[in-house]
């Protein structure tokens, strides 16, 4: 019997119930090898278990979120004393001046700050206040960058755009990374008419020297709001986010995922003159920002605060970076070991690494990827990348980079025979896609 048995069963079922099967495309099970997508039971530290008994070391950290790893306690124990004060009350909570102040404090460009639930909430009310205070309608997003938010300001640029009328699809215009010209050359074509410039300081790819600075010239020289996406960045980069690594001066930023180690919290803050906008403006007309049934959930605020004391006390962002820093080594010499260094590689920023799979022809191959993943889960890993938290000791750490080992010989006789000859089922599949 496979040892994915009862995964496989639920993942059937669950088919008939969920579109895609999932609550989000990057967790679906056509990003993992046919029969081996595991549906997870519970979790501990950088471990998780599947319903079929599994052990897995945890690699991508829950979407990058747990920052702290799974079920940590302080913030456990933090999350579960205000859950037993109630939630959902009819006026703000208490704790809502405690959570602002100390987010205020801690990020260099927040002058006011609305809490969320989800990242793709606060970036989207960032667009729309940054269309408010220009009074343009147009949006220049970064196009290295893969994800800003579910609404049709952004998804209109990805090949899963069915459902967006077609009025909406020109008012987003995209750019490149580290190119500045590409962006100057959109602000002479569209003179007057963007509103805002959406981008995450650092994916895959680092910022080249005078980058940011030459942005927040074009966005001043233009009239644009720059918005800086730190849903990734913010408690990975650094607690205080990717702009104080970076002296990035963005007018609105957005934060999520690891500010409240998975709990759902995100965050909008910036300049006090936009923010207020989405307040009691007497001289504007007012933006409806954020309006949340669930939003500032005492609980969730909780989480964020106890987040912010641990990575005060701890010094989680430089332990991040230093357990990237010996995953990456020990992978890159297990790799070039073997010849494979063209063929597999590790890449981005020590805290937020991820891999790249090679064919024969030096190409990223899904069918590459998918024979990792394969052998990765053989040997008890679930990595769809090599994302690190502060939970991953030096055992797990040790595990991927021997799997890596033994992945070597495997991945030299598909490059010589053919993927086809270890791959076992279908390939994995980008989560975003037009159709199938």
């Amino acid at each position: 019997m496979s040892k994915f048995a009862a995964s496989a069963e639920h993942t059937a079922a669950v088919r008939q119930l969920i579109p895609g099967g999932a609550h989000t495309y990057a967790r679906g099970e056509d990003q993992y090898p046919e029969g081996m997508a595991p549906v997870i039971e519970r979790g501990e530290g950088c471990r998780v278990w599947d319903i079929d008994g599994n052990e897995f070391a945890e690699f991508g950290s829950g979407l990058r979120a747990t920052t702290l790893g799974h079920g940590f306690e302080p913030v456990i124990r933090a999350v579960q004393r205000y859950l037993a004060d109630g939630v959902g009350f009819v006026r703000p909570h208490r704790l809502e001046r405690e959570a602002a102040e100390r987010l205020i404090d801690l990020i260099p460009s927040a002058e006011m700050v609305k809490f969320g639930v989800n990242g793709s909430d606060t970036t989207t009310a960032a667009v729309k206040l940054a269309r408010a205070y220009t009074g343009r309608d147009m949006v220049a997003v970064c196009r290295q960058h893969p994800f800003f938010s579910t609404d049709d300001w952004f998804i209109v640029t990805t090949p899963m755009s069915a459902g967006i009328p077609a009025a909406v699809r020109p008012l987003t215009v995209q750019f490149s990374y580290n190119d500045l010209a590409s962006l100057a050359s959109l602000f002479d074509t569209y003179p007057g008419q963007i509103a805002a410039v959406v981008l995450e300081a650092e994916t895959g790819e680092p910022p080249a020297a005078g980058f940011f600075a030459g942005l927040r010239q074009l966005c001043d020289k233009n009239g644009a709001l720059l918005v800086l996406d730190e849903i990734i960045t913010g408690f990975r980069w650094h607690e205080r986010g990717a702009q104080y690594v970076y002296s990035i001066e963005p007018d609105l930023c957005t934060f999520g995922k690891g500010m409240a180690n998975g709990f759902p919290l995100s965050a909008l803050a910036g300049r006090r003159d936009v923010m207020r906008l989405g307040g009691y403006a007497d001289d504007a007309d007012r933006v409806f920002l954020l309006s949340l049934t669930a939003g500032g959930q005492p609980w969730a605020l909780a989480a964020m605060l106890a987040v912010i004391d641990t990575y005060e006390q701890e010094g989680i962002a430089e332990q991040l970076h230093s357990t990237g820093a010996d995953l990456r080594a020990g992978v890159e010499d297990a790799v070039a070991a073997a010849g494979l260094s063209d063929y597999f590689q590790v890449r981005g920023r020590d805290c937020n690494l991820v891999y790249v799979a090679r064919d024969a022809d030096g190409q990223p191959s899904q069918e590459f990827r998918t024979l990792v993943l394969q052998e990765f889960l053989e040997h008890g890993i679930l990595a769809p990348s090599f994302v690190v938290n502060a939970a991953h000791d030096p055992k797990a750490i040790r595990q991927v980079i021997d799997a890596v080992a033994e992945l070597m010989p495997v991945y030299r006789r598909a490059l010589d025979d053919g993927v086809g000859t270890v791959l076992r089922g279908r390939p994995v599949r980008p989560a975003i896609r037009r159709r199938g």
